[in-house]
């Protein structure tokens, strides 16, 4: 996937791109929003690993977002099976040095539409933090409507926090 933009590129991630994976990652700001798999602090080691494994993806579903010639963040699914098969959850991420510039709504919107061309899904959902603004304010400008609360959902750095359920629906 290559998607041109105005504010940036969502595009496959590259061997050449574990430097600034790091520098964006290995971010306190960044990473108390994600989810625990993203470790913190970041070191170029963990960047390298990821990169090693997106080469054993058969159908990537993980891009990089490249701001000013660099990838500076990520937006990915992760498809559901069973079921649920028709539904993935989707989620992203943004280097501090590039928020507030409506990067990251940009690239939701485009990703998100992509997503149902490329893949036979009728539904996205996010799981954002409760207490996280501005991915709330990402996610209701780039269309998704909130379903639910998810009280006492889920633990970050030993605290109990809440989440919030919106998603997006294929256009029929």
């Amino acid at each position: 996937m290559r998607l041109r933009l105005s504010r940036c590129t969502i595009r496959l991630w590259a061997e050449t791109d574990a430097e600034s994976l790091h520098r964006h990652a290995n971010n306190r700001n960044v990473s108390r929003h994600l989810r625990d798999r993203v470790p913190f602090p970041y070191e170029l080691a963990h960047a390298k690993t990821f990169l090693d494994w997106l080469t054993t993806e058969a159908e990537p579903t993980v891009w990089a977002i490249e701001v000013d010639g660099e990838a500076a963040g990520a937006i990915g699914i992760e498809r559901r099976g069973d079921v649920e098969r028709v539904s993935a959850e989707i989620g992203y991420w943004l280097g501090e040095a590039c928020w507030g510039r409506g990067i990251a709504t940009e690239a939701l919107t485009a990703v998100t539409a992509e997503v149902f061309t490329r893949f036979e899904l009728t539904r996205l959902y996010a799981v954002p933090f409760a207490d996280h603004p501005a991915s709330i304010r990402v996610l209701e400008k780039a269309g998704y409507v909130r379903e639910g609360h998810l009280r006492q959902s889920a633990i970050k750095d030993g605290a109990i926090r809440d989440q919030l359920l919106f998603a997006f629906y294929k256009p029929l």
